[in-house]
Parts: structure tokens; C-alpha cells; sequence
């Protein structure tokens, strides 16, 4: 890491903390021309909770973020140590990937990839207050006594603002385990009057791979032909391995129940609103009425000896959690060699940020990651991206780029979290989308490359790599819509040698292919003009199948998702007073709260009504006509 020399060393933009979303905010920030210094104590990305990339939904977002030019899924390629499809049995839209990774090399991949990044530089330091003059934002003070300027500051704390670890009754200061937390800055923000919360996460304990017997146990193995995260793909580096999977017992839940006076969650010492899809064995022992729960032995790392039991999380006493591990199989003379925790931590309320996610107290700061309510490396490094996109794009005095719901998971998490807050760790998942069959991670790229390359993250040969690919899909849907089918003897024959119906009447070769069970080589086997398409990459003939499939719902989709973009642009005046004749008191303070750039965006608040929104309406087309 390099050192600087004064204080009127000046950038651009600077992002406090190099976990997942300071990472993807640097480096976009970087690529779109902006001066950037990244500013950390730790290593950069660690994978500090699982040792995993994706998963549900998640792996939707790691698709986006790759699709506009983040790193997420080309860093969790290389350090890939088993991939595997979920939901495969399910339709198209749920599919999501997770990959189980390395836990030493994705973060020296990751700095790799900063330290060659033209435009960023990358700062071992403690950011120990943000630099003000007022309320006007000037850079950040680092180690106490350096002040360093910018234009824009990213704030990405993760969980060390006012970090404090628990293991049983006992408390320690830290942001993660040995590391200390960000208290001066912490101090600071309470002091501008940040709307500041509390949340609270953990993680289990670490297991030493060569105590456990895992020959028992049953194996989970990965995707014979993995697919991996990017869409330029390559195969994987490094050996692919294996997890292995164990179940808690009775006498698990037994140690729990007799041990809950010790546990500081359910003795009252811990206030804090925990991760509701990502439970505690506390809680899942005391709320789920289960004999046993799945657990995953997962290994960190090719070369690490440690392995993670994915499913206990807890934050029992050490002494207790030595004896939940040696009662579940394979684990009986499991040896720990970290011990589980929770770790409570402040939040930024992120109804205090703008749809770009810059903070409607101070201007120029942008926040991005756990700092705004959310879990979960994926949901931070997709606000990382767009909050990176949104300083470069101020500095150099471009309007704000927002990332619409109707566009991309990412913006369904960004309006999410600054129209309707949260009030424990938000997680994202498919069904929060209106349009998830629109909004697939199988066309992420068809769906934001283009957005990405416009806004200068993509380089021309990813372009390129797009271009051709989106041709091809094209290209061969034509060839589909143009090769028309009549219901004659003949044709109907070959249909029902295939175990089809017959045509009722005519279809072209794209409407045919959206039968449910009819696939591209029985299309090719009806069309000997055809035959050539089963040939094709998996990636074309993917698209082409899903989109037969879809075609109806995805043009029901689209209507929808219309009215809805026709909301987002009537816009809202920044100083518009919300005391309008017909509004309810409670309707007008949540407006002036939230501060809505736009009409689609007031119509998601919690509480809004039709007929306020029609009034608001009204009152914006009058306000445009007057003018």
C-alpha cells in the first residue's frame, strides 16, 4: 500500500473502507476517469463471514455487477473452488449460481486487480473523521491528523463503525475478529445528527479440517460443467473440491436450550434487529420447530486448513460451542480454532440518501454496503458499483445515473432501501422484483452491458465480446420468426412422432419452440434448415429457448414495466413543498422525509395511497402546464 506525503495531496474521489463495496466503488470510480484513493486498515475484500460468492438472488446481483463492468464475478471465477446452479428444477428466473471460493486468494486477486487499475490508489490508513468546513464536505482526515481532499467521499465501513463482538457475556471492540472497530468516525456522525441505528450480524466458528471424520458424511459436489459467474467465461483455475454435509441432533438443540441464560441475544445484552434469512442456531433451535437443521462443511481455501460449518452461526459462550460442534456427525473431536461471535454495528438510515445514494445531509457523500442497512457481500458490492458510477459521474458535474426496478435487481435493492428503509439487515431475494422473469441472471448483459459501456466501465474488447454475442441471439430469433409451419398430415405426423400435438393452425419455428416440451434439436429434427442451430453456443441457444418459453409473460411484463418508467419520469422538483390541499399530515411528512426524485418512486412509499398519488399528479402535470 502506498503512503502519502501532505495534505494537499487531492483526488477525485475517496472511498473509506476496502471490503466488497469499497472495492467495486474504487474501481469504478477509476475506470470512469475519476482520480481515486481507496482507503483501508484491512485487506481488501476479505471474506470475512462464508466463504462464498452468490446464492439466492445474490447471484443475480454478482451477474449485474458483471454485466456493468464490477469485478465480483471475475474475481469469484479465479478462486472458484466448486460452482453449482441453484434451483435448477425451477423456471429461468430463479435460477441463481453460488460459488464456493477461496477465502486467501480472492482478496489477493482483488488487489491485484486495484494496484493495476489505472486512476486508483490504494492507502493503508485509519479514516478517522470526515474533513468539513461547515456542512461543506472537503476530503477525509486519515490517522488522526492528515487531511486528504476530494470531491466526493464513498463511505463503506461495513461493520466496524462501533463495531462490538460478542461471545457469550463477554464483549470486545472490534469491527471483525482482531480487528479494531471505527469509533472516532462513529463519533463524528452521531455528532452531525446522522439518523444512526443499530444492527447486528454473526458468523460460526472455524473448524480445524484434520479433527474432523468427514468420511461419514455425505458429500456435496459441485456442477459436473460449472457456468461460471462471468459472461466472458473461462474455465475454472483452480481444482475443483468438495463439501461435505452434517445435521445438528437432539442433543445440539438440547445444549442450546440449556445454555440460552448465556447467549447475549437472549439474556437482552444484545438490542440490536438481526438478519431475519440468515437465523442464529439460537434461533433456529427456539423458533423453528425442527429435530435437526442441514449444516455444510465448507473448506476456506486449498491451502487453508480450516473449514467453515456453514449454518451454525452463534454466539454462545467458546466453552459451549465446543460441545454443539462434537455433537453433530463427523464433528466429534472437532477442534475450534476461531470461535463463533455476533458483532453490533452502526447504520446510516438510508432513507437519508438519494436514489444515487448520495446523502441528503451532506452533499458529496455517497454511502454504499452494510453502513445502509444491508447484508451480505453480493448486496454490497452491487451499491458499491452504482455508488462509485454516481461520485465520478458528480465530480465531473454529470446528472446522477439511476438504476431503475424494472432495469436490474440492483436498482430494486437501491429503491428498496431509500424509499422504504429498513429496520433490520435487508437481503435480497427474487421475489422482491415485480418483473423477475424479466430481471434473469442468464441475460444480466443483455440487459446492462450497454448501460455499463455508455457509462464508461467496459473496455472495447468487452464490448466487442457483447456485441457479437447479442447479434448472434438476434440473428437466429429472425431465422426462428421467419420459418413458418402449416397443420398438414405431413408435418403434423413428424409432430406426433415426437410425442407433440398436432397444429391446430399455422406457427412460425419461434412461437413452436415455446411448446413446453419441445427443445431446439427437436425443432432441428422438424426443419432440416435448422440443423445448424443445436451447433451454436450454449449461451445463443440458451437465450433463444427462454425467450420461446417466456415470450407471452414477457410481454405482459413489459406493459407493466412501461407505466411504471412513465412514473419514473415525471420528475420532482428537489424544493418542492409537499403541503398540498387533500394530503394527509402523515402522507406529507413522509414526502418531505424521503425527499422522492420522481413520481414512481413516491407511489412505493409505505402508507401511499392511489388517490394521493393522484393528487400529487395533479399537481406536478398543473406545476409543468403553469410553467
Amino acid at each position: 500500500m502506498c503512503s502519502l506525503s501532505a495534505p494537499e495531496d487531492k483526488f477525485s474521489v475517496i472511498v473509506a473502507g476496502g471490503g466488497h463495496a469499497g472495492c467495486e466503488a474504487a474501481l469504478a470510480s477509476a475506470r470512469m476517469g475519476a482520480s481515486t484513493l481507496l482507503i483501508s486498515l484491512s485487506p481488501l475484500a476479505s471474506l470475512s463471514c462464508n466463504p462464498a460468492i452468490g446464492g439466492l438472488a445474490k447471484g443475480h446481483l454478482v451477474k449485474e455487477i458483471d454485466a456493468l463492468g464490477g469485478a465480483m464475478a471475475q474475481i469469484a471465477d479465479r478462486a472458484c473452488l466448486q460452482f453449482r446452479l441453484l434451483n435448477q428444477t425451477k423456471g429461468p428466473a430463479v435460477w441463481s449460481s453460488r460459488a464456493q471460493v477461496d477465502i486467501d486468494l480472492y482478496p489477493e486477486y482483488m488487489r491485484s486487480l486495484c494496484d493495476e487499475t489505472v486512476n486508483l490508489t490504494v492507502l493503508s490508513a485509519e479514516v478517522s473523521a470526515l474533513w468539513l468546513e461547515g456542512k461543506k464536505l472537503k476530503g477525509v482526515i486519515v490517522n488522526d491528523r492528515q487531511k486528504i481532499s476530494a470531491s466526493a467521499v464513498i463511505l463503506t465501513s461495513g461493520t466496524f463503525l462501533n463495531g462490538l463482538i460478542h461471545v457469550g457475556l463477554q464483549q470486545t471492540a472490534g469491527g471483525r475478529w482482531l480487528e479494531t472497530p471505527s469509533l472516532k468516525l462513529a463519533e463524528q456522525l452521531h455528532r452531525l445528527n446522522f439518523n444512526i441505528r443499530r444492527l447486528k450480524t454473526g458468523t460460526p466458528p472455524r473448524l480445524l479440517s484434520s479433527s474432523l471424520n468427514l468420511s461419514i458424511l455425505d458429500i456435496q459436489a459441485g456442477d459436473p460443467n460449472p457456468r461460471m459467474f462471468s459472461f466472458q467465461p473461462k474455465p475454472p483455475e483452480l481444482p475443483q473440491t468438495a463439501c461435505y454435509l452434517t445435521r445438528t441432533t437432539e442433543l445440539t438443540h438440547s445444549l442450546v436450550r440449556k445454555n440460552l441464560d448465556k447467549s447475549p441475544m437472549y439474556t437482552g445484552i444484545i438490542k440490536a434487529a438481526g438478519a431475519r434469512y440468515c437465523p442464529s442456531l439460537e434461533d433456529k433451535v427456539v423458533k423453528f420447530e425442527r429435530e435437526s437443521h442441514q449444516v455444510f462443511l465448507e473448506p476456506q481455501g486449498l491451502n487453508s486448513p480450516l473449514i467453515y460449518p456453514n449454518g451454525i452461526s452463534t454466539s454462545l459462550p467458546l466453552s459451549v460451542q465446543e460441545q454443539l460442534v462434537r455433537s453433530l456427525p463427523g464433528c466429534e473431536n472437532a477442534v475450534i480454532v476461531r470461535p463463533g461471535y455476533a458483532i453490533e454495528y452502526d447504520m446510516l438510515n438510508p432513507l437519508d440518501l438519494t436514489p444515487w445514494l448520495e446523502s441528503q445531509i451532506i452533499e458529496g457523500l455517497f454511502m454504499a454496503g452494510q453502513i445502509n442497512g444491508t447484508s451480505g457481500y453480493e448486496e454490497a458490492a452491487a451499491q458499491g458499483l452504482a455508488a462509485g458510477i454516481s461520485a465520478a459521474r458528480k465530480v465531473r458535474g454529470d446528472t446522477p445515473y439511476i438504476f431503475e426496478r424494472s432495469q436490474s435487481y440492483i436498482g430494486v435493492l437501491i429503491d428498496d432501501l431509500v424509499t422504504r428503509g429498513t429496520n433490520e439487515p435487508y437481503r435480497m431475494f427474487t421475489s422482491r422484483s415485480e418483473y423477475r422473469l424479466s430481471l434473469r441472471e442468464d441475460n444480466a448483459d443483455l440487459r446492462l452491458t450497454p448501460v455499463g459501456y455508455e457509462l464508461g466501465l467496459l473496455d472495447r474488447a468487452a464490448w466487442n465480446y457483447f456485441t457479437q454475442k447479442r447479434h448472434m441471439i438476434d440473428q437466429t430469433w429472425q431465422r426462428l420468426e421467419n420459418i413458418n409451419f402449416k397443420p398438414n398430415h405431413i408435418f403434423n405426423q413428424k409432430l406426433g412422432d415426437l410425442g407433440q400435438a398436432p397444429l391446430k393452425q399455422p406457427q412460425n419455428a419461434a412461437q413452436l419452440l415455446g411448446r413446453p416440451s419441445l427443445s431446439l434439436s427437436d425443432l432441428a429434427r422438424l426443419e432440416p434448415g435448422l440443423s445448424d442451430i443445436v451447433n451454436l453456443p450454449p449461451a445463443i441457444t440458451e437465450q433463444i429457448w427462454i425467450k420461446a418459453h417466456y415470450a407471452g409473460y414477457l410481454t405482459r411484463e413489459a406493459k407493466q414495466a412501461q407505466q411504471t418508467v412513465n412514473h419514473e419520469q415525471t420528475a420532482i422538483p428537489p424544493d418542492m413543498d409537499f403541503i398540498l390541499p387533500g394530503l394527509s399530515r402523515e402522507i406529507c411528512e413522509k414526502l418531505d422525509r424521503i425527499r422522492p426524485v420522481n413520481l414512481g418512486q413516491a407511489g412505493r412509499i409505505s402508507g401511499m395511497t392511489p388517490a394521493a398519488l393522484n393528487i400529487l399528479s395533479v399537481y406536478l402535470h398543473k406545476r409543468a402546464v403553469d410553467k
